[in-house]
């Protein structure tokens, strides 16, 4: 079982960047770093929405409509960390964002079994 912790979130202004940072919580030597993982967000009102999704070996990027053009993402197995980094900031972009692991990359979000609580991500014009 592979339990995920966001940080990073809070209140920025247009324009802004920020980075969000998915991390396991507790000791899972090997497991995480052996899972593919994306960043999900859902606004209010609105459906839960794919950003982008990275293999475990860190390699190609699968991004949706969503994370087309301000959004990175990256791994570090050894620190059994990803980052989101999102550039640009629009208001639009507020959400609570989320990061999910699976054994493949997807823009299903039925394809991942990992999920963390969310960061909120508030962005002001």
């Amino acid at each position: 079982q592979v339990q995920l912790v966001e940080s990073g979130g809070g209140l920025v202004q247009a324009g802004d960047s920020l980075e969000l940072s998915c991390a396991p919580s507790g000791r899972t030597p090997g497991t995480f770093s052996s899972l593919a993982v994306a960043w999900f967000r859902q606004a209010p009102g609105q459906e839960r929405e794919f950003i982008v999704a990275l293999p475990w070996s860190g390699g190609s990027r699968s991004f949706g409509h969503a994370g087309q053009g301000r959004f990175a993402i990256s791994r570090e197995n050894a620190r059994d960390t990803v980052t989101l980094r999102i550039n640009s900031l629009k208001p639009e972009d507020t959400a609570v964002y989320y990061c999910a692991a699976g054994n493949l990359p997807s823009s299903d979000l039925r394809d991942y079994n990992y999920w963390g609580q969310g960061t909120r991500v508030t962005v002001s014009a």
